[in-house]
């Protein structure tokens, strides 16, 4: 079978009944999201969902992940800058995973994080893009420390919330995320490609200057753009799996399409990618 006539099948996610948006919030201490998050640079939310929806985004995302659903196109290794640990990517980014999979789109993950995002960007935050990030079993990679806006385009307005959603316990020596706290205050910090040619960025930091923020899976973080963050490799036997959304302004979203950023919603490049056909290339239109 070619390439092409791959993905022709729809998945679509059958919602469960769920909590009502205002129930949920009525449990979370909503007061002081906003004043962390400032103070901070970064914010942690917990029960954003239990743990039968849990189960839901894993099933699909290990469909994604194993190639049920081929993401080839928006599929990439994130820890190319170190020599592959085992069988599949040291860290595996797959970006705009709702192209695959719409309904991604719906469900309380994305109403919650929307909601949040609404108190601490301000009540013009609006979806930007979203990906899975991945580091398998014995991966053993780090994500090298960075700042978010190193990647993006130097926007009139730097506000922004990028939301990592556990899908797994995640630890430590899983690789959860370690943040800076403040450092959203201070200059940007230089960044350099991790080895030549690696799309990978980082800046000089140390975990002596972080604080981990373990999760149990279910909860989330949000930090900002301008906060610096890192994560260890995987040593552990079992995956860490994240599920990932950005928000910022709805006006600097319309920002950066007009000037022809979308964060690799076009998909990798060709001519680099042999074995990539255009799949369902109506997703990007």
């Amino acid at each position: 079978m070619s390439n092409e006539n791959k993905n022709t099948k729809t998945y679509k996610i059958d919602w469960p009944k769920y909590k009502p948006l205002d129930e949920w919030l009525k449990g979370q201490p909503t007061e002081t999201w906003k004043e962390t998050f400032e103070k901070d640079g970064y914010l942690v939310v917990h029960g954003l969902i239990d743990k039968d929806f849990v189960e839901i985004y894993k099933d699909v995302y290990m469909k994604l992940l194993n190639g049920e659903i081929d993401t080839r196109r928006h599929r990439q290794d994130l820890g190319c800058n170190e020599p592959q640990k085992t069988q599949v990517e040291n860290i595996c980014q797959i970006m705009w995973p709702h192209l695959y999979v719409p309904s991604l789109m719906e469900g309380p993950l994305s109403e919650r994080v929307q909601a949040i995002n609404k108190i601490i960007i301000g009540p013009d935050a609006a979806f930007d893009f979203n990906m899975l990030i991945s580091k398998a079993p014995k991966t053993e990679t780090a994500t090298p420390w960075h700042q978010d806006e190193s990647y993006w385009p130097d926007m009139p307005d730097k506000r922004a919330s990028t939301c990592w959603v556990a899908l797994d316990q995640s630890t430590v020596d899983n690789g959860c995320m370690w943040f800076v706290p403040g450092s959203h205050k201070l200059p940007l910090r230089k960044h350099w490609p991790a080895c030549k040619g690696a799309h990978v960025l980082q800046c000089e930091c140390t975990e002596d200057e972080g604080k981990p923020e373990p999760l149990p899976p279910g909860s989330c973080t949000l930090h900002s753009g301008h906060t610096l963050h890192y994560s260890r490799g995987n040593s552990t036997n079992g995956y860490r799996r994240a599920f990932i959304i950005n928000y910022r302004p709805e006006a600097m979203v319309e920002w950066e399409r007009e000037r022809n950023f979308a964060h690799g919603k076009e998909g990798l490049d060709e001519t680099k990618r042999d074995d990539v056909v255009i799949i369902r290339r109506e997703v990007n239109n």
